[in-house]
């Protein structure tokens, strides 16, 4: 029972990651109808800035709040640069841009700091008892902080004139055109946010795998899997579909084999999409014939 719990709270620190990357991947696909395959290498390089921050003597709190001002501002410039003169409807010419703009900055990544793996300094150190078990203190770290992030987002949403410019250009651009909506300013800010949370998720998972040019593309590939799972749309259901993605994972290579612990998750991701295609929170869309 003790394992058990470990296990689970440590797959529920994962899964918060992963639903923190797949909830900023779900805000700038909702808002601009464009898949960022460049967020992961992006967010990596934001945390090898908040990493040099730290070295240089800035106190590690301000230099990871740095890494994620860092990776909101390229967000934006990204957007603003590379996306925005495509023009409308330029989905596929969107998606290559950013997947070869992933390659670019991983490439640079790798010059400017090499390939070598190097350590992540942790928030905190230690563990925590809890009856007979104990837990470590930076996956309650993680689970605290990012469940904080997701509540701020939450409520910007749901309870502010931004989150309803946001929630309009996510149900019809066109219709947010009629009622004054500005497009673009909300897809300035949704490519802000986005990269702002994923770099966040990374922040708070380095300290656990060490920090490398393509740290991320697991977390990543499991996002996405948290995000089919809970549905491409639902915000809600990029964050539920993570943790269930991270809890799995962590059940698989514990109490099944760590060598199939993906074939074991995405089995399970395959067979739910089977009974539900359009994920566990996503809507259902009828079309006419």
């Amino acid at each position: 029972m003790d394992q058990l719990l470990i296990t689970i709270v440590s797959g529920l620190a994962n899964g918060a990651v992963y639903g923190l990357v797949g909830l900023g991947l779900v805000i700038v696909f909702r808002s601009t109808d464009v898949m960022n395959f460049a967020m992961a290498s992006m967010a990596t390089m934001a945390a090898y800035v908040a990493l040099s921050l730290n070295g240089a003597g800035l106190v590690l709190v301000l230099a990871l709040v740095a890494g994620v001002g860092f990776a909101a501002v390229s967000g934006l410039v990204v957007r603003e640069v590379l996306i925005r003169p495509l023009g409308e409807g330029r989905l596929f010419a969107a998606l290559v841009v950013t997947m070869g703009f992933s390659l670019i900055v991983e490439h640079f990544v790798s010059t400017r700091w090499s390939e070598q793996p190097r350590s992540f300094p942790r928030v905190v150190d230690g563990t925590l008892q809890i009856g007979s078990s104990r837990l470590a203190t930076q996956d309650l770290v993680v689970i605290v902080v990012a469940g904080v992030a997701m509540a701020a987002v939450a409520f910007l949403f749901t309870r502010t004139p931004l989150g309803s410019a946001m929630r309009a250009v996510a149900e019809s651009a066109d219709t947010a055109k009629v009622l004054g909506v500005d497009a673009h300013k909300v897809a300035r800010i949704a490519w802000m946010l986005g990269l702002a949370l994923a770099t966040l998720g990374i922040l708070l998972y380095a300290p656990k795998t060490g920090l490398t040019p393509v740290v991320m593309a697991p977390v990543l590939f499991r996002a996405f899997a948290g995000i089919f799972l809970g549905g491409l749309t639902s915000m809600t259901g990029a964050v539920v579909g993570g943790l269930i993605i991270g809890v799995l994972d962590n059940l698989a290579a514990s109490y099944v084999s760590a060598s199939f612990r993906d074939t074991f998750v995405f089995s399970i991701a395959v067979l739910v999409l089977l009974v539900r295609p359009q994920g566990i929170f996503g809507r259902q869309i009828f079309e006419r014939v």
